[in-house]
């Protein structure tokens, strides 16, 4: 079996582009700047790619995310230290959502760690966060028995969602050698295979909340390979989807986006993150400083009547008008049919069916603190 996560073998990419973009170009796409990326935004329309992926399979160009290898004698511990949770618990073959956090406790940035190996770890992080997260993981990495490289321009990354994703991918020509079978590969864990004979890492994660896999290929090889998982697809309704429809499709399922609902002045709980959070190790960087103020916002779901959403940025506020908050995510909800928001309002409001209102443009839409998240697939 091939080593899922091979070594550098070709120079960084030259530009911002993906090595999709011609093929985003084919298929008639939009493009958009995204975390210093040209990223296609849609390629029909937003609607028809997030209900394909609701109800059978799409297809995302994720190549703009950034990766980095964790390797060494050390690289457990060193993880425990550099990271909110304990990685060093994490099995050989999972994968684990943290959060690189700052001295202050803010969020850096969050993150999906893959474990490879016994010292060999895979850490992918948001595109516009790359510099920021390179600087610290290798700062973090001082006088430690451990290597940190920053791999991000060997690789692309597609991801495949929606409940016939399964069936698209073990059916793409060219995978082979899967190292678990179909049947027993878990949501947040991975599986070697060989693509046209070279290493692809497929790992059984998304932002969608559907089911799904992310395909970590050689950059060089992205290009075929999102042709043959096309191909693979054309029976079982896959289609493109650009970033709109991700970003509905992460909303509807509570999913929060750096710079919405993560950002340097928010500490975990108040993002309902505490969880991800060991605060019973002994050391790791932001522990002093994981507490929020008392009285601090706190991230809640809106759901409103109608077809007036509200947006990032928008006020949420009592009946007087007090503004008690804001929203950082906002959509009319494709699936769910009405308004659907994330917003930091006031924790005296922020118990579940609390009634508020959002400011859309000076009108007061009623809306209810609703339970994340809005929507969760029928398994």
């Amino acid at each position: 079996m091939s080593d899922p996560i091979a070594p550098r073998e070709s120079a960084p990419l030259p530009s911002r582009d993906t090595p999709l973009r011609e093929r985003h170009e084919a298929l008639g796409a939009s493009f958009t700047d995204f975390g210093g990326w040209q990223m296609p935004v849609r390629y029909t329309s937003d609607l028809a790619e997030h209900h394909a992926v609701r109800q059978n399979a799409g297809i995302f160009d994720i190549s703009h995310m950034a990766e980095f290898t964790v390797r060494g004698e050390g690289a457990a511990a060193y993880l425990d230290y550099a990271l909110a949770g304990r990685l060093s618990a994490l099995p050989i073959g999972k994968a684990k959502y943290s959060l690189l956090l700052a001295e202050t406790g803010g969020i850096i940035d969050d993150v999906i760690v893959y474990r490879l190996g016994d010292d060999d770890y895979l850490i992918i992080s948001n595109a516009g966060n790359r510099d920021a997260v390179r600087e610290a993981l290798s700062a973090r990495a001082a006088g430690r028995e451990v290597t940190v490289v920053d791999v991000s321009d060997d690789y692309a990354l597609i991801a495949v969602q929606g409940p016939q994703a399964e069936a698209i991918v073990a059916a793409t020509a060219g995978i082979t050698d899967v190292s678990v079978p179909w049947a027993e590969q878990k949501y947040y864990a991975w599986a070697s295979a060989d693509y046209a004979g070279r290493p692809v890492l497929l790992a059984r994660t998304g932002y969608t909340g559907e089911d799904g896999f992310e395909l970590l290929v050689a950059a060089g090889d992205a290009a075929s390979l999102w042709n043959a998982l096309l191909a693979a697809g054309e029976t079982h309704g896959l289609v493109p989807a650009g970033l709109a429809a991700r970003d509905t499709l992460r909303l509807e399922a509570g999913m929060p986006l750096y710079g919405h609902e993560l950002n340097l002045d928010t500490k975990p709980v108040q993002a309902g993150l505490g969880r991800v959070v060991v605060t019973a190790k002994d050391d790791f960087v932001g522990k002093d400083g994981v507490d929020a103020a008392a009285g601090a916002p706190v991230l809640v779901g809106l759901t409103a009547e109608g077809k007036r959403a509200g947006r990032a940025g928008y006020p949420v506020v009592d009946e007087d008008g007090t503004v008690l908050g804001e929203i950082t995510s906002g959509a009319l909800s494709p699936t769910l049919g009405h308004p659907i928001a994330m917003a930091y309002i006031d924790p005296t409001f922020a118990a579940e069916g609390s009634a508020v209102f959002l400011d859309v443009r000076g009108t007061k839409i009623p809306a209810t603190v609703t339970a994340l998240p809005f929507y969760r697939r029928t398994k």
